[in-house]
């Protein structure tokens, strides 16, 4: 008898069914546990994403909005003040008047450009116009003919950037300079042939008295907007203006929303005399619509709205609260990405008066 209970004994209906409650508490607490990494692990990535996209964004507006009215050794706001002293030979407030060094608009697309993805609506737009840094001294210059001859080893600091062919060059010293599209180029000689209408003018580098070893500059009339991007979200763009007034843009930075800017506007309202001091700061509507009054700004405020690529497990940083840039309000988030706003103050280095 014995031998045939051990034959015969097992798990009752009792033993098994704790068997499963255990089982099932212990799967239902690895899962949870699972859930709960997988959600600090999202958490983390959107953050970290937003974060890395914030600084790259800002780093991009920095470098070139700090740019805005360099021309040469002596800025935009100093030549200016004297007739003569700056020709820029394009059609006044066209998409390459560079008379304006700055100008932004409040949602809304610079008039006469085509922005290819377009303007995310209510987003704002910054145009900047400048001499790119780094030029090469001018070796020969021929008024009869518009050509400006470098050294050829040098003309690599006209393709900086990304930009193999270039099209838009400023001559200056410290008493003129001469923004123009060019006839022809010729990277192998160092040649740049300016057009007719600038050619007189370049007859009055290196004859000028104290004016300095003349430089030529590949010009930058460069567009900053929010427009789709290939990922499926809108991302910052930058769109280069071509020489016969179309863009080309390129995708900086996914994630990026939305950006909203204020200006720091000099104390006087004489562009000719300025002080120096920024006294009030306001959107584009603050200003008129002049090149004029476009020279009084000396900063430039950013406020950019980034989101994760992906769900992030959360709405926004600071919880439910409601995001704004300057006082616009973002859109609440219903797509669980994670959201932050950055924003930066930055100083027109070519308006810094007395440089």
């Amino acid at each position: 008898m014995p031998r045939m209970r051990r034959a015969t004994a097992g798990l009752s209906l009792i033993e098994l069914m704790i068997a499963l409650v255990i089982g099932t508490v212990l799967v239902l607490g690895m899962v949870q546990v699972f859930a709960a990494s997988r959600t600090a692990y999202q958490l983390s990535e959107g953050m970290g994403r937003v974060q890395e996209n914030g600084r790259f964004a800002l780093d991009f507006l920095q470098r070139d909005i700090r740019m805005a009215g360099h021309f040469g050794c002596v800025n935009d706001q100093a030549r200016l003040q004297t007739a003569g002293r700056f020709k820029s030979h394009f059609t006044a407030d066209g998409a390459l008047d560079f008379g304006y060094s700055i100008r932004g608009y409040d949602n809304a697309t610079p008039g006469g450009l085509t922005l290819s993805p377009a303007r995310v609506a209510g987003t704002d737009t910054i145009v900047l116009r400048f001499l790119r840094g780094n030029g090469a001294p001018v070796t020969a210059i021929d008024a009869s003919t518009g050509t400006v001859d470098i050294d050829p080893a040098r003309w690599t600091s006209l393709t900086e950037g990304g930009v193999p062919l270039p099209e838009l060059f400023g001559v200056a010293d410290c008493t003129y300079s001469d923004v123009f599209a060019a006839d022809s180029i010729d990277a192998d000689s160092g040649r740049v042939v300016a057009p007719a209408a600038a050619a007189d003018g370049l007859g009055l580098y290196g004859t000028n008295a104290g004016g300095g070893p003349a430089m030529l500059y590949r010009a930058e009339a460069l567009v900053y907007y929010i427009g789709q991007g290939a990922g499926g979200q809108p991302s910052l763009w930058r769109a280069r203006i071509r020489a016969d007034g179309s863009t080309a843009s390129e995708e900086l930075v996914e994630g990026v929303e939305n950006m909203q800017l204020r200006y720091g506007m000099d104390r006087s309202d004489d562009a000719a005399n300025p002080s120096g001091y920024i006294a009030s700061q306001g959107d584009a509507s603050a200003l008129e619509d002049t090149a004029a009054d476009w020279r009084r700004v000396g900063q430039v405020q950013v406020a950019l709205l980034l989101a994760s690529p992906h769900s992030a497990a959360s709405l926004q940083a600071g919880g439910d609260t409601a995001l704004s840039l300057f006082g616009v309000a973002a859109s609440p988030p219903t797509d669980g990405r994670y959201r932050a706003v950055y924003e930066t103050s930055i100083a027109l280095r070519n308006r810094l008066y007395g440089n």
